[in-house]
């Protein structure tokens, strides 16, 4: 039987929470059935490549140095769909989508288009392109109810919306409790103490800045508390210095960007996250598989997932600084913070695994093609 070949493109395949999902739900597809294909844009950021190619996925790189150029290969990305029979071309964030419609209207393959983010956190740029462009595609899919309700609010397409919601390996992403103390070893942050992590792109949506004050109130009263920040991205140089100007040297772990963040997950207690804007995010559903208690502000879908005092403890995102209390709680009450692991594996096993996405995301591509 011939196999339905998918292309895949995506700005880039470095560590991000869209780009994760690419070699995490190859691992799971029919690859009897369909055959994935992948391009990206920004050499320099190729993370993924190898995990990607090691699943099946066959990888290229279109070199270009900024958005502009990237809309400039759409010509060249449809040579290579023509090339290699292409039956539909799944996109992901604004440019590569933008890149996307352009092919579709040159080629007429199906596109369709993952949205992450809300439409009224992007630049005026990428908010009239989207509008201007948005029919060009036979489908968009929303990572939470959010981020549809954005699209359709925003944009009113007369596409199809629809909410996929982001899902997570719960079988490759479980707790190792030895895999922990050999990081916590390694980073000399004693075994008994309380890890407060987060994985993220330094950006300015994360709060970062925002997430080391509350560190800093939460070391001044707990001595045995640790913060472990791993990522790297545009803010990094302003991140580090914070870390400084705080004292938290010596409290704060800045391991830098990681191709592999299961041992770091393993390391942490709790996931702490100050964002003031999110889709679904990916690095969060990976915390909660293991096992890690989830303290967050309410951005975009992350309400969605975390039900308040049931499956984590939230605050509105105004309401940045009530994390420092709800740590405080779990830093004092020991079965309490135990029980909000458990809790919070059982809500994405339950609720947002991966092998249910995968299954919903390869029906829709069938029904798109056929």
């Amino acid at each position: 039987m011939k196999k339905i070949k998918i292309l895949h493109i995506i700005k880039s395949l470095g560590r991000g929470g869209a780009e994760m999902l690419l070699p995490e739900t190859l691992d799971l597809h029919n690859q009897e059935k369909f055959e994935f294909h992948y391009i990206y844009f920004l050499p320099w950021k190729n993370q993924l490549v190898e995990s990607i190619e090691k699943a099946g996925g066959k990888v290229t790189c279109v070199p270009a140095n900024n958005n502009l150029q990237l809309l400039s290969k759409y010509k060249q990305v449809a040579e290579y769909c023509e090339k290699e029979g292409i039956d539909l071309i799944h996109a992901h964030l604004p440019w590569a989508g933008f890149l996307a419609r352009l092919v579709h209207k040159k080629t007429k393959i199906p596109v369709i288009y993952t949205e992450h983010n809300m439409q009224e956190r992007y630049h005026l740029i990428t908010k009239y392109l989207n509008k201007f462009t948005y029919n060009w595609q036979s489908l968009a899919l929303g990572v939470s109810n959010d981020v549809t309700y954005s699209v359709l609010s925003n944009i009113k397409p007369k596409i199809d919306v629809k909410t996929l919601l982001n899902g997570v390996n719960t079988h490759k992403f479980k707790r190792d409790k030895e895999q922990g103390l050999a990081l916590r070893k390694k980073y000399h942050i004693p075994p008994d103490a309380v890890v407060i992590g987060n994985v993220a792109v330094f950006r300015f949506q994360k709060r970062l800045k925002e997430w080391l004050y509350i560190l800093k109130q939460l070391t001044e009263k707990k001595p045995n508390v640790y913060g472990l920040l791993v990522g790297a991205g545009p803010l990094e140089k302003e991140i580090k210095e914070e870390v400084s100007r705080l004292g938290l040297e010596k409290r704060v772990i800045l391991p830098g960007l990681q191709t592999d963040v299961k041992p770091f997950f393993n390391a942490m207690d709790i996931f702490m996250m100050t964002s003031s804007f999110e889709g679904l995010p990916i690095a969060l559903l990976e915390a909660m598989s293991m096992e890690c208690a989830v303290v967050s502000t309410d951005a975009g879908g992350i309400k969605e997932l975390i039900r308040d005092e049931k499956d984590g403890l939230l605050c509105k995102v105004e309401n940045w600084k009530e994390l420092e209390e709800k740590v405080n709680y779990l830093l004092n009450n020991p079965n309490n913070l135990a029980l909000f692991k458990k809790k919070a594996r059982e809500r994405v096993v339950q609720n947002f695994s991966l092998d249910n996405m995968v299954g919903q995301l390869e029906e829709i591509y069938l029904q798109k093609i056929f």
